[in-house]
């Protein structure tokens, strides 16, 4: 039986991994370079390897015939979606849910401040010696909907409590409980949309949430509403967002856009409105740590037959 595990970090970095020994595992270090660290057809364990582009992600995927578990170290795993037709079946693809959460609500609350705040405009002031003084809008007695309420949404609105919002509303895939309020299903969008101030977008990209925030989803947000996506570039229809941006009725604030990354010259750039960071929502100070943590017990669950955390699908089931 294949014992491999492609570590896109080497093995002695990460605190409590099994005993390579003792667990009768052998450990790669392979992180995205061009040459393979030992033949695919032996990987037992693949982590992919992060910030790299989907090509890269699943190159080795369709020579590693012994695979059993595809680990990302992102929550999305949109980017190794196109090679696990490839796999056999039985293999069980997990994410990185834990990990990222408190990097990307960070970032989300912070683009949310700047732009309700006027940070560009004062950056951009500073540069030019001029002062932007007057009054700016608050988060303070705004009304916040989080669409995508799973581990980053809720982390999200552990960071929205201390702001005194008027109210958080919630939106995930399907409608449940929690006990912060009730969570309303997709199909409830068009009506929470026109009570909302700021949009915050923390879904997965999947066939339900491409182009979601289309024409329809961005009409139905009120005059001055502020759009926030830290989630996936194409979960936005990026040709209607514009249209929406360059009449001035509503702002945006984009860690992620489509395309990605977003060319030299591209309108986004220039909208009035937008400010863009470069998809740095996950790689902050935070990541390091969280990610060893997590494959360090994942390893040590694989390694003692135990079951996995964060399976999202196993394939062909």
């Amino acid at each position: 039986m294949s014992t491999d595990v492609w570590l896109p970090f080497e093995a002695h970095e990460i605190d409590g991994l099994p005993d390579a020994g003792e667990a009768a595992l052998t450990y790669r270090f392979w992180d995205g370079g061009p040459e393979f660290p030992a033949d695919p057809a032996d990987c037992a364990f693949y982590v992919v390897p992060y910030m790299k582009d989907s090509e890269t992600a699943v190159r080795p995927l369709s020579a590693m015939t012994s695979v059993r578990v595809v680990q990302t170290l992102t929550a999305g795993i949109d980017h190794v979606q196109p090679g696990i037709a490839s796999l056999a079946p039985g293999v069980r693809l997990c994410n990185a849910r834990g990990v990222h959460d408190a990097s990307t609500a960070e970032l989300a609350l912070t683009l949310t401040l700047a732009s309700l705040r006027g940070i560009p405009r004062f950056v951009e002031g500073q540069r030019q010696e001029e002062w932007h003084s007057g009054f700016y809008p608050a988060l303070a007695d705004k009304s916040v909907l989080i669409v995508g309420y799973g581990a980053i949404g809720s982390a999200v609105e552990d960071r929205l409590a201390p702001f005194e919002c008027a109210r958080v509303a919630r939106v995930a895939r399907s409608a449940r409980a929690t006990e912060r309020g009730p969570v309303h299903p997709l199909a409830d969008l068009p009506g929470l949309l026109p009570d909302a101030d700021v949009v915050i977008l923390s879904t997965p990209l999947t066939d339900t949430t491409r182009g979601l925030v289309g024409a329809d989803f961005l009409t139905r947000m009120k005059d001055g509403a502020l759009l926030v996506n830290v989630s996936r570039g194409p979960v936005v229809d990026t040709k209607a967002l514009l249209a929406e941006l360059e009449s001035g009725r509503i702002t945006a604030a984009l860690d992620v856009t489509d395309p990605e990354p977003l060319p030299a010259g591209h309108p986004l750039w220039h909208a009035p409105g937008v400010l863009v960071s470069p998809h740095v929502g996950g790689s902050s100070s935070a990541y390091l740590p969280r990610a060893k943590r997590l494959l360090a017990a994942q390893l040590t669950r694989f390694a003692a037959g135990q079951p996995l955390d964060n399976i999202v699908l196993t394939t062909g089931s």
